[in-house]
């Protein structure tokens, strides 16, 4: 302990006497330290990007003295009498929180990650600010180079950088128009405790609507719903409840009440995510349903399994009643029974009770074994884990022929590449790229904004590697959710070049991708070098 605040007070004493205040462009591949001096440039970075695409940069502030207020401008980017107006420039600070290491949960690191909407501020003595911009280029912009300034007001004195932009003649269509199948399961629940208003009040979906519409945004598919409580047996701050409450009547007959499920999923449609509805799970992971029973005036429990006859009784007449529901509302077609990482013969002894019930229902499912299998082929959206090699091109070909997606997910396994608050950025991006190269429709992650205690400070939570649990912070993004987003925009950017390309051209994208293939991800794996190379090859294919 003595040791780390020797070499803290270095840091700073050298930073207090050999640096002035000043700015210069850093690199989004970089988590910047907030008591070194970095390596920056006066030279702005090579931005390039398609007519709707969004394209981020980070600069760096480093302070000798204390700056009572800095105030973070951006200049509209002008290529001849064409302009991409400021307003398409979002501007964030980049703030620190607390993360740790893949192997010791308990490490105690500061990071930069958390993305905080721009406004004035003070800046210690001895301290270093990135700067985060995500420029958003209108779809009507006419391709060319274009050219601002990034400018800071510090205590009454400015400083400035250039910042240029090159624009192709190619669309990025709007992210509800995206093929790539992102789920990522949101957790109403945290944020009503983080904000403390009542759950399912108007308070409640007022401050959920902005961090719904930004996965919107990136191009989310799907609709997390919790139809039993605590349907993973409670791995997050914030526990899941169900959304459809179970009554027993007095004769024996059942009731059900959608309200908080139908309230939630039209919320989610306002909000622009539309395509999918993913109910988990009728295989918890602690096989125990609750119901009210009106007899007794009392909760139940019944603990049972998939293939035990109290199983089918309970869970039948619910199906049965939830498939009327869903046709009643229009939603049945985009409906899913969800069941998350459960064995093969729980799975199928599931599947045979949804038949019984309502053999149209669709099935959603991750895996961590091999899904080669007639039972797999049931599963109409089905994700494997990143590290498993467990779909040949003939497994996948078939789905896709039948309609059905593969995609893959990441959760506290693997180390790398992932998208934990220590993660290198640029594995963010990485991931996208890796759905491209193995054919899959998506990435799945478990946990979109499930936060810790204090979410703003500290991203450990139990056993989870930090920022295992969320991607977006209460008030704001994350570098780790805009290079995701980066890395989808490039999955799309494929998908639409590949008609356009002629045979060698084809033959170039293909062996690039088989960079971003592997299941296993080495130590010498250089995510921005892959990446590079990979945004210079598409930006010659976009000419």
């Amino acid at each position: 302990m003595k040791r780390f605040f020797f070499f803290h007070f270095i840091a700073l004493f050298c930073l207090c006497a050999n640096a002035q205040t000043t700015l210069g462009w850093g690199s989004i591949d970089v988590r910047y330290s907030q008591t070194e001096v970095p390596k920056t440039s006066q030279k702005s970075p090579l931005l390039r990007a398609w007519r709707g695409e969004r394209v981020a940069a980070q600069a760096v502030l480093t302070a000798q003295e204390e700056l009572k207020s800095v105030d973070f401008t951006v200049s509209d980017l002008k290529s001849g009498r064409h302009i991409i107006p400021a307003s398409a420039v979002k501007k964030y600070l980049v703030r620190y929180v607390i993360t740790s290491t893949f192997k010791n949960k308990r490490d105690s690191i500061l990071v930069a990650d958390r993305l905080e909407p721009a406004t004035m501020c003070h800046m210690g003595k001895g301290t270093t600010l990135p700067l985060w911009l995500d420029i958003k280029v209108p779809a009507e912009t006419v391709p060319g180079t274009y050219k601002g300034t990034v400018s800071l007001n510090c205590d009454g004195k400015t400083l400035s950088l250039p910042i240029v932009l090159q624009v192709a003649d190619h669309v990025l269509p709007e992210p509800s128009q995206w093929s790539f199948h992102l789920d990522l399961w949101q957790n109403p629940y945290a944020v009503a405790r983080y904000f403390d208003v009542p759950l399912w009040s108007s308070q409640h979906f007022d401050k959920m609507r902005p961090i719904m519409q930004m996965l919107a945004a990136a191009g989310q598919k799907v609709i997390t719903c919790s139809v039993i409580k605590r349907p993973w047996n409670g791995q997050t701050f914030d526990h899941f409840e169900s959304m459809i409450a179970k009554m027993k009547q007095i004769d024996g007959t059942w009731k059900y009440d959608y309200t908080v499920f139908d309230r939630w999923v039209e919320f989610m449609m306002s909000c622009g995510i539309t395509e999918q509805i993913d109910c988990y799970t009728l295989v918890p992971w602690h096989y125990r349903f609750d119901y009210y029973d009106c007899a007794t005036n009392s909760v139940k429990h019944l603990d049972c399994r998939p293939g035990e006859a109290k199983y089918h009784d309970f869970i039948v007449p619910f199906l049965k009643d939830f498939s009327r529901h869903l046709r009643q509302k229009g939603w049945f077609e985009r409906t899913y029974i969800a069941m998350d990482e459960r064995p093969e013969d729980q799975m199928e002894a599931a599947w045979q009770t949804i038949q019984d019930a309502d053999p149209e229902f669709k099935i959603e499912g991750a895996a961590n074994y091999s899904v080669d299998s007639e039972a797999a082929d049931r599963v109409d959206d089905i994700s494997v884990g990143f590290q498993y090699n467990l779909l040949n091109e003939e497994a996948l070909a078939r789905r896709a022929a039948k309609g059905q997606k593969t995609n893959f997910y990441t959760c506290c396994n693997p180390e790398r590449p992932n998208t934990f608050t220590f993660s290198p950025p640029a594995e963010s991006a990485y991931l996208g790229l890796h759905a491209a190269a193995c054919n899959y429709d998506g990435y799945l992650r478990w946990a979109y904004n499930s936060w810790t205690k204090e979410p703003n400070k500290d991203t450990r939570y139990g056993n989870w590697p930090a920022g295992d649990c969320y991607l977006v912070y209460p008030e704001g993004s994350s570098i780790r959710f805009e290079r995701l987003v980066e890395g989808i925009q490039t999955y799309e950017k494929i998908r639409l070049l590949r008609p356009t390309l002629n045979k060698k051209e084809s033959q170039k994208l293909d062996a690039m991708l088989q960079n971003f293939a592997p299941n296993t991800y080495e130590a010498d794996t250089d995510a921005v070098a892959l990446l590079k190379e990979m945004n210079t090859l598409l930006w010659k294919l976009s000419q």
